[in-house]
């Protein structure tokens, strides 16, 4: 039998049966210590900004010249969020959209899986949430896995997914997915390189068979600039409605933003396929985001009494191919870039 590696968690077969277990230990919810505010202050330092923290408000990154920073309009196309005014109505008839798309999946026995990947704070779950929001409960999951246990590790890996895929009939939203193995498992060393560079062989004929099992799979890469990804942080840490999503998983994945970046376009050039074929949502702005994810996923998929009218087209400004992508978006580039006035095609200012 192979020796094991320190510290990695692996399994060791013989006669198909495990014949030895080697753990390494999670990482610790107090790996930067007690003081997270500090944490926050140092990340925000290293890009040249400082946090004023407020009791009457929410807390703000400030740049060299004491002003109030607009993290989300790094790189952004619009001059303004989009405001709740403009939301709402869209957000509504967009639900209405997809509950008809649920009722066509119901009926005919599709079965569709949506993959919401991303880094961290970049916008996924608000957006699952508003998927999921008006659908109902018994054709729709959320589906959230926990870390892989030790007997889900290695070339099993992919496994563990197919008690979750959607059942004929059903929609699966995919609070992540696999790919965390080629993102947070990959840059935090949490799987061997070995196991890293078997998922990116492996998945590219994992999606493949569930396209061939009739499974219709949207993946969506929800992307967020370093700024404005910071600032979230620090709005989860000040909020304690919010607190509990703020772990050190994510204080890392900020001072790791370089190796997250080469993960991300890894898995791109890997497993962007015709039959799997990513999507990447510029969520900055989270409202825009979030509507202009649903456009996308209803204007791709036949469903009946579809309004063409109202799912209309995706704003290519927010939504684009992988292909287009490389070096910008999420990558935390500082200029603020051009940026067009109005609330965007698909809405009424």
């Amino acid at each position: 039998m192979a020796e094991p590696q320190d510290g990695w968690l692996r399994m060791y077969r013989a006669n198909g049966l495990v014949t030895a277990v080697v753990t390494q230990p999670a990482v610790p919810d107090d790996l930067y210590g007690a003081d997270t505010a500090a944490v926050l202050d140092r990340l925000a330092a290293n890009l040249g900004f400082r946090v004023a923290y407020r009791s009457d408000g929410p807390s703000r990154l400030i740049n060299a010249d004491g002003k109030p920073v607009r993290a989300w309009r790094e790189g952004y196309p619009y001059e303004h969020r989009l405001n709740r005014k403009c939301y709402e109505p869209v957000k509504q008839s967009l639900q209405i959209e997809l509950q008809k798309l649920q009722q066509t999946v119901k009926a005919t026995g599709r079965r569709l899986l949506i993959v919401f990947e991303g880094r961290d704070a970049a916008g996924k779950g608000g957006t699952i949430r508003r998927f999921a929001e008006n659908l109902h409960p018994r054709g729709a999951r959320i589906v959230a896995l926990d870390k892989p246990a030790m007997h889900e590790q290695g070339r099993d890996y992919l496994l563990r997914y197919l008690p979750h895929l959607p059942a004929p009939g059903e929609i699966a939203l995919f609070d992540r997915s696999w790919y965390s193995r080629a993102g947070v498992e990959q840059v935090m060393g949490f799987c061997p390189a070995e196991d890293y560079r078997h998922f990116l062989q492996d998945a590219p004929e994992f999606e493949q068979k569930l396209a061939a099992d009739g499974i219709e799979l949207i993946k969506l890469w929800f992307s967020v600039t370093r700024a404005e990804q910071l600032r979230r942080l620090i709005d989860r840490y000040c909020d304690p409605v919010k607190c509990w999503k703020l772990s050190a998983i994510d204080l890392a994945s900020q001072e790791r933003w370089d190796e997250y970046t080469a993960a991300k376009e890894a898995v791109f050039r890997h497993t962007h396929l015709p039959y799997a074929p990513w999507t990447v949502v510029n969520c900055n702005d989270k409202k825009r985001g979030r509507l202009e994810a649903m456009r996308h996923v209803l204007s791709v998929l036949d469903y009946t009494q579809k309004r063409h009218d109202v799912v209309g087209r995706p704003d290519p400004l927010i939504v684009s191919s992988p292909t287009s992508n490389f070096g910008s978006a999420d990558n935390g580039q500082d200029e603020l870039g051009s940026a067009y006035d109005g609330a965007g095609p698909g809405y009424n200012s």
